[in-house]
Parts: structure tokens; sequence; C-alpha cells
């Protein structure tokens, strides 16, 4: 097919690439030889003091964990699950598991004990390595799901001193980190078996076409399912990652990537641990979002690369002491995971002086497909264009054969090295889902004459209002436009004249107020009769995943309670 979007490529991206054949570990290896004395992880403390690791002092950590893992049966393809924050631990554990032959499954820590439960009987791990405060829930589980083997570590194990003792001293009990495993059968500390262990590295073969890890969806509609991904899918997408990010400045073995994006996360896990990894960059690492830690650590540790969220973006533009922080060492940010308003992105790039490229991703293509160019043109409410070696194609939604013509609405499909293997014992998802070499993503989308796509919306979370197709996005982005408007949702309701209405979700900017009239009547001059809001609520904030993206799954349940409750009284 001809990629008609090539000549929008910054000057010196590569239109195609040669992958080295190696697993992920591999990566780690060489940055590890080439950069030894560079710093691979800053872990700050609460009273500006941090911990840090060069690469030379962290691949032998690495491989004594790797080795006890061995130690405690880990075989190849065998399945080991996550729970961490972003720490130290996580990044240790994270490759160690690839060096034993294991396979990563990264949980999302604060899953309910119902979805975590789900997780590790579909994806049968045996081992789990987990932060001591969530140790009691996975024991809880342990027996109903099969678990043998649980390591654990308290997040203080690589604090810098004085942060390690007054987090003993005010926090460890109080917030649940402190947890007793001594005479808990198979249940180990992460501290000890790095201290018994072997640093050289364990004599297990791996290779490119090996599974890395299982990614679990989100389960916003039904039940998560595990991305397979091979180790040679995700070596391919850090590598187009590199090239994309070739315009701007990036010294290797020198730069710092902002890492408060969850590592649990495919996004983060990519984007940050394994492109600072393939760079012998130092990766900031912080455990949660903390919209004035984040601003203190832009200042002092002066990141070049942030991948984030909109809403990450949104509470940094809005914090109150932004312009007491220096910024400006921002050269790129990739934004992902939910439509970027432009207003959001013009008001960063003003702050930092730096590129911020919206993109598109997901679990099952680990994890970025297409994105704005970092210093070329880019497309008001676009996701940019194909990487290097991505092919896409707008399709119809009702067979997914026909390629719909230009400016027309259909399903995106991808064809890519980073597209995965399969879901995880889940044959007919699969069929749905890769066909004929092609990914369908389920996201509606439009593709310009110039090559440039734009995500619509998702097929399950298109409004049919009164035999109308309406599209969440489209009027997201006129709301956002108000100047009172912080945060905003839309998404349909039931009606049983017109099959759905269309509702947002509103969350004002402290200090404003505002009425549903004057929302109604902002609206009527940008958007068509039909695809004004017939609901308005106004919200004190939206509910969201611990990586900052809306979930409408939830406040369209909150609707629906509403309305059963209605019929009952």
């Amino acid at each position: 097919m001809e990629k008609i979007w090539l000549k929008n490529y910054d000057p010196g991206v590569p239109h195609s690439m040669n992958y080295p054949p190696v697993p992920l570990q591999g990566l780690l290896e060489e940055t590890a030889k080439r950069f030894g004395g560079s710093t691979a992880i800053i872990f700050p403390g609460v009273l500006g003091d941090d911990k840090r690791l060069t690469y030379k002092e962290l691949e032998p950590l690495i491989n004594r964990m790797a080795n006890a893992l061995v130690g405690l049966g880990v075989k190849r393809g065998d399945r080991v699950t996550l729970l961490l924050p972003n720490c130290p631990q996580f990044v240790i554990a994270y490759y160690a598991i690839l060096k034993a032959g294991g396979v990563v499954v990264a949980t999302n820590p604060l899953y309910s004990p119902r979805e975590m439960e789900h997780q590790f009987k579909d994806c049968q791990a045996e081992t789990a390595i987990v932060l001591s405060l969530f140790y009691n829930m996975v024991a809880g589980l342990r027996e109903k799901c099969g678990i043998k083997n649980i390591v654990v570590t308290n997040i203080k194990e690589f604090l810098p001193p004085v942060s390690k003792f007054l987090f003993t001293r005010l926090r460890e009990k109080k917030e649940g980190h402190r947890v007793d495993i001594s005479g808990e059968k198979n249940t180990y500390s992460f501290q000890a078996l790095l201290h018994k262990s072997s640093p050289e590295p364990p004599r297990v073969q791996v290779g490119p076409d090996d599974i890395a890890m299982l990614q679990y969806t989100g389960g916003t509609t039904g039940t998560s399912k595990g991305a397979v991904a091979l180790h040679r899918n995700v070596v391919a997408n850090v590598y187009q990652m590199r090239s994309w990010a070739y315009p701007v400045r990036l010294n290797e073995g020198e730069e710092t990537l902002m890492g408060v994006m969850p590592f649990f996360h495919v996004y983060g896990m990519v984007t940050v641990l394994h492109m600072a990894v393939l760079t012998g960059s130092t990766m900031l690492l912080l455990p949660r979002w903390d919209t004035k830690q984040v601003l203190k650590c832009i200042a002092k540790y002066r990141p070049a690369f942030f991948p984030g969220v909109p809403t990450m973006y949104v509470a940094l533009n809005n914090h109150p002491d932004v312009r007491k922080y220096d910024l400006r060492s921002i050269a790129a940010c990739t934004s992902g995971a939910a439509p970027l308003p432009i207003e959001v992105q013009e008001q960063f790039e003003k702050l930092t002086g730096g590129k911020l490229a919206e993109g598109f991703g997901l679990s099952e293509a680990p994890v970025v497909v297409t994105s704005n160019p970092i210093m070329g043109p880019r497309k008001v409410g676009s996701i940019g264009v194909p990487f290097p070696d991505v092919e896409a194609k707008i399709v119809d939604v009702e067979t997914g054969e026909k390629e719909m013509p230009v400016g027309e609405i259909g399903e995106l499909i991808v064809r890519a090295p980073q597209v995965m293997k399969e879901y995880w014992n889940k044959p007919e998802e699969t069929k749905k889902v890769l066909r004929n070499g092609w990914l369908y993503t389920g996201d509606l989308a439009t593709m310009d004459r110039d090559g440039w796509f734009s995500i619509v919306d998702r097929k399950k979370e298109m409004i049919i209002a009164g035999g109308y197709n309406i599209y969440p996005r489209e009027i997201e982005e006129v709301l956002y436009e108000h100047p009172k408007i912080l945060e905003v949702a839309c998404f349909g309701v039931p009606d049983p004249y017109r099959g759905q209405n269309v509702k947002v979700s509103i969350v004002l900017k402290p200090g404003e107020t505002c009425t549903a009239a004057e929302i109604t009547e902002y609206c009527q001059p940008l958007l068509a009769k039909f695809k004004i809001p017939k609901l308005i609520e106004f919200r004190d904030s939206l509910p969201k995943s611990l990586i900052g993206k809306v979930l409408k799954r939830v406040l369209i349940e909150e609707e629906a309670a509403k309305t059963q409750q209605a019929s009952r009284q």
C-alpha cells in the first residue's frame, strides 16, 4: 500500500528500520556496557534527597533477582505478576523476570480483589512480586489462584537514608506498609533474595520470539484480556520511538526521562522504562502523581522527556504556583491514552518551551503506532501519522474489508512489527481483532489526503440519538475551549424515544461558577442541534484510572443506578 504519510516525517526520521534480533534484556546488557557509569535511576526522597543507581550497579541487582527467581522454580515461559508502583524494585524485578525466562504480568495495584483474581487465574502465575502494602490482599488470593511464591518488598528499601528513617517512624505502620512475613510458607523478602543470590547472569536462553509480557487491557468494556507481546514486538516499538525523537535533543547516556506514568501500564513501561534503557538515560521514578512534587522534580532534575496523559498536563497548567518553577528543560512530551485538547497542548508548550505531540497506541501493539511529528507540522485533533514500518488504513465498520474513501469514518486497522501475537488463551477473541495480518483497533477514525489520522471515537462509545451518529470526542473538544471548564466527559444515556441522549459531566476550574443554560447557549453556534448535550451535570471531579484516564464506564454505571433507583420509587 502507498504510505502517503511519509512526506510528513521530520527530517532524519527513517521510513523503515532494521531491528536487532535480541530480547529486551539484551538492550539492558548493551547499555550497561556502553553507559555503565551513567545514572539509571533517581528515586527522590521526601526532603529533596534521593537514591541513585548507575547501570553498572543496576545490572548485578537484576541478575541476583533473576537467579533468585530461578531458584524459586521460575522456568522459561512461566508468568510472574508484579504489583509495584514506579520504584527501583519494579525495574529490578521486571528485567529479572525476563532474564529468568519468565513472562512479566504487570498488574494495576489499585485493582479490586475480584479484578486481581481474574488476572491471576487467567495468566496462571505461580509467583508474585508485591509491595508490602498489597501483600495481605495477594496472600488472601494465593490459594484460590494457585500462587505458590510471594516475594515482598517495602517501598522504603531503596529510599535515601533520611527519607527512609522518616518513613519508618511516621508512615510505615500508619499507612499499612509494615507486614510480618516471618513464618509464612513460600513467602520471601525481596532484599533477602538479593543478598543471597549470585550477581552473575543466569544461564537461561531467551530469544526475540519468546513471550516478554502479558499486558491486560483495561477491561473498560467487559472482561480484561491479556495481550501477548513477544520480545521482538516491544524491541521494535522502542526503536521506532527512538527514531521518532531523533529531531530533538537526546544525548545518549546523559538525558533524564520523567517516570511518573505507571510502569504497570504499557504506555509508561515502553515510553519510559525501555526507552531509558535503550538510550542509557536516567529514569526519574515517582510512585504516584503529586502535581507539586512533579513540578519540583522537573525544576531540580531537569528531565528532557515527559510522556504523560492529558490530565497530567492539565494539572500542571492549572497549578497556582506553576510559574515559580523552571520547566524549560522539557524538550519533548508524548501524550496518549486520551484525546489531547489543543488548549492544553498550547498552554503546556508555552510554559516549557518544549514540544507536546499527541500520539495513539494500544496494549495490543505495545504501545505507540502513530504520532504527530515532534518538530514538523501537526494538525489539531489528529493522532498524527504512522510510525516507521507501520501501515494503517480505515475500513468499513460492517465488514472490516472495504477501505473507506479519504475523509470518511471507519475503523482504524494497523499492521506493524509491534502488533501482539494473540490474546492469552482466547482464540475466538483473537480472531475478532487479528485478521489477515491486520489489527482491528475498535477505534473509529478518518484519514485525510495527506495521511493524517484522527480518532473520532471508540466504536462502543459512539452515541446514536434519533438516528444520528454522535461522537463524544467532538463535543468534548468544543467544551474544552470554554474558559470556565477544567475537565469534561461526554457519554450517551438511554432514552425511550431518541435511543440515547447526550450527557456531559463537567468539572469547573477553581473559583468558577456556571449553569447548564450557559453551557447550552455556548454550544448552540458551535454544534449541530442534535449534538448539543441534553443532560448537563457539574461535578467536583471525574472518575479516573491510576494513569489519569477518565472512566466513562463508571459515569455510565452511575447513570444506570440512578435510573434503576428512580424506577423503584
